[in-house]
């Protein structure tokens, strides 16, 4: 996933409560769906931030290169200002990004 094409809001936003629902039927199943795919992002969000955060890292004890690491500092604030994974998730949702199936509605 580009993080850095995201447009989702990084405030909060309230939405309509039939357009989230519109898809589903129902605003609980809507809000499970989106909340999964919260969790799917922000997997992927962590595990390339540590990959990032692991390029940069020093292997050596040296006091002044644990504070001192300008590049790993810098990449920890760009995720900081990234949208919060569940504000993605609703956009997504929104925009009909997120494919979703019932199990039991398809025995």
């Amino acid at each position: 996933m580009n993080f850095k094409d995201i447009d989702a809001p990084t405030s909060t936003e309230t939405f309509n409560r039939g357009i989230i629902e519109e898809k589903t039927g129902n605003i609980y199943e809507s809000i499970v769906i989106m909340g999964k795919r919260a969790e799917q992002i922000n997997q992927e969000m962590k595990t390339e931030l540590i990959q990032k955060l692991d390029e940069f890292a020093s292997h050596t004890d040296s006091l002044e290169e644990i504070f001192e690491n300008r590049e790993q500092i810098e990449v920890s604030k760009f995720y900081e200002r990234l949208p919060k994974p569940t504000s993605i998730a609703i956009k997504e949702w929104m925009t009909g990004d997120i494919y979703f199936r019932n199990p039991s509605e398809e025995a």
